[in-house]
């Protein structure tokens, strides 16, 4: 299947499953200020199986295009553990998960499951807002020898500032989807109105002037 077609199913996925949540009334601010109307909570696809799976395929298609396959899959705390899980699972490909901070007792590793010294690894993340909590995980798997070059993640909200980030940090971003898509397959499928389409657009144009204009 091509991939421009699994960004549509992906999309129509995460308002089946009710991940997309819209509500310009009681807009929700994320850890870097930014108020937003829209909000993608990946955490409900795994009580969605028949949706879930499409994210699932979706990865798995994502990495049949990558120039090298990966030997490790690995999750961010928490949100991104079950998609990279399963999908490590379906792939038959080992899988670590990476913490936001290390324990305070025990080994005090930031990367559990197994070693990934001199390994080419891949980020699952479920979202990407700003980057910063993936970042740190790819520093984390770096710092205990891992090879990352890749993060894939089901959607980022598409800042300038993230893709630079990334950038610099030498790790390329794929998603499965954008906010684009997101937004058409809204509207078509009727799960928000031409103004409310409206009111994400104006939010994406100017994400941190946007509560300033309400």
């Amino acid at each position: 299947m091509a991939m421009e077609q699994v960004a549509l199913d992906v999309a129509g996925a995460l308002w089946q499953s009710g991940a997309v949540v819209f509500d310009e009334r009681h807009p929700i601010t994320f850890k870097s200020g930014i108020v937003s109307p829209v909000y993608v909570d990946n955490r409900r696809l795994p009580f969605h199986p028949t949706q879930w799976r499409v994210i699932i395929e979706g990865f798995s298609g994502l990495i049949r295009h990558l120039p090298a396959a990966p030997a490790v899959i690995a999750g961010v705390e928490t949100a991104g553990i079950p998609h990279s899980a399963a999908l490590a699972y379906a792939l038959k490909i080992p899988s670590v998960y990476v913490r936001k901070q290390p324990k305070d007792h025990g080994t005090k590793n930031r990367v559990e499951g197994g070693s990934v010294t001199d390994q080419p690894v891949i980020l699952i993340e479920d979202m990407v807002t700003t980057g910063d909590s993936s970042l740190s995980a790819v520093n984390a798997l770096r710092e205990s020898g891992a090879q990352v070059t890749h993060c894939l993640a089901i959607v980022t909200y598409g800042f300038d500032e993230t893709f630079a980030a990334f950038a610099r940090a030498e790790v390329q971003l794929a998603t499965l989807t954008d906010f684009t898509l997101i937004m058409q397959s809204g509207r078509a499928g009727g799960f928000i109105t031409d103004a409310e389409a409206d009111i994400m657009r104006a939010w994406l144009r100017d994400p941190r002037g946007w509560s300033a204009t309400r």
